[in-house]
């Protein structure tokens, strides 16, 4: 009502899967008409390793980008945006322009060509829905780098080229997953905490298959920014132990952490569940600010002092020792207080 903008009822949802396949990301930006297509099913049999490699690794992923007209962008253009994509792992940023489709290979100018045969790019075409005048651009690596790399092309090719079509698209993600593997750690870990409840008629999945078990987590994004977030919590004792003992922790550690919480499941909780929105976030978007801190009352420096209350302040001796706190001051080279 205070901007008289008419929003979809209901807001369109999407799962975390569908999200990160077509945008990779979790908060799609949905006003940049590009999506990215896999392609690693063609690429698995070509000679060319920077595609096969990825296409048969079972963690790892090979996708396009089609960018409509994009023919106008410069070698310098795609340089630029190549040395970008670096910054999300990506090491190198492979392309097809297409010069006339009506030609087949002989219209289409790239560097890897003489590595793809035929009739994979024929495919590739097809399944870009390619027509000429199109830059197609390619992601081939793990699963995350590639999300991540063309996820964030994605953003900065719809900026830049001014792409973005209407103002407000909301969008509920749902379906996230309940847990990712720590590889360094070589453990499981809970994506958002350990109190989210596991998909209705999953929960065996916690300990059985975790790797797909998902959760009834979800978000609220608008335009690309998370501005609101909650999940239904876990309601049954023998759940929560199932999800405890999949992160490592013990019965012993549980209920010394968390013993009044499975003391009130085990005597009975209603399915609960709740959202934070955040507030300074939806109204940076509705000013059109590009900081949070433009729209925050009382925003702090980067040091995290309030320039209006002037805190942090110095706390008193007494007001320490009813915390039971102790200030130890740093000690300089000669062994002294500093």
């Amino acid at each position: 009502a205070v901007l008289n903008v008419e929003l979809p009822n209901p807001f369109p949802r999407m799962t975390y899967a569908e999200s990160v396949s077509r945008y990779g990301v979790d908060r799609p930006d949905l006003r940049i008409p590009l999506e990215l297509v896999d392609v690693g099913d063609l690429m698995k049999g070509v000679e060319f390793k920077v595609f096969s490699g990825p296409a048969n690794n079972p963690d790892g992923r090979v996708a396009a980008l089609r960018l409509p007209r994009g023919e106008k962008l410069s070698r310098k253009d795609i340089d630029d945006y190549t040395t970008y994509v670096a910054n999300y792992g990506a090491k190198g940023l492979a392309y097809i322009k297409v010069n006339d489709i009506a030609k087949g290979r002989e219209g289409l100018q790239s560097p890897i060509l003489k590595f793809l045969p035929d009739a994979v790019i024929a495919a590739i075409l097809q399944r870009c829905a390619a027509t000429t005048g199109d830059l197609i651009f390619f992601g081939a690596d793990s699963k995350k780098v590639v999300n991540d790399a063309l996820g964030a092309l994605r953003l900065k090719l719809g900026h830049d080229l001014k792409l973005l079509v209407g103002e407000w698209r909301p969008v509920w993600v749902v379906d996230f997953p309940m847990f990712e593997y720590d590889a360094e750690a070589k453990r499981w870990v809970a994506l958002h905490h350990p109190f989210t409840a596991p998909k209705v008629g999953e929960e065996d999945r916690v300990d059985m298959d975790p790797a797909n078990a998902l959760s009834r987590a979800y978000d609220m994004v608008l335009n690309g920014s998370e501005i609101g977030g909650g999940s239904v919590r876990i309601h049954r004792e023998d759940v929560q132990e199932k999800v405890f003992a999949l992160l490592g922790i013990g019965q012993a550690e549980a209920r010394a952490k968390f013993g009044f919480l499975l003391d009130a499941l085990k005597f009975g909780a209603p399915p609960h569940g709740g959202i934070a929105f955040g507030v300074d976030r939806i109204a940076a978007i509705m000013c059109g600010a590009d900081s949070i801190r433009d729209v925050i009352a009382f925003p702090k420096t980067q040091k995290a002092s309030c320039l209006l209350t002037e805190a942090p302040s110095v706390v008193e001796d007494t007001q320490l020792r009813d915390l039971h706190i102790k200030l130890r001051k740093p000690i300089d080279k000669a062994g002294q207080p500093a």
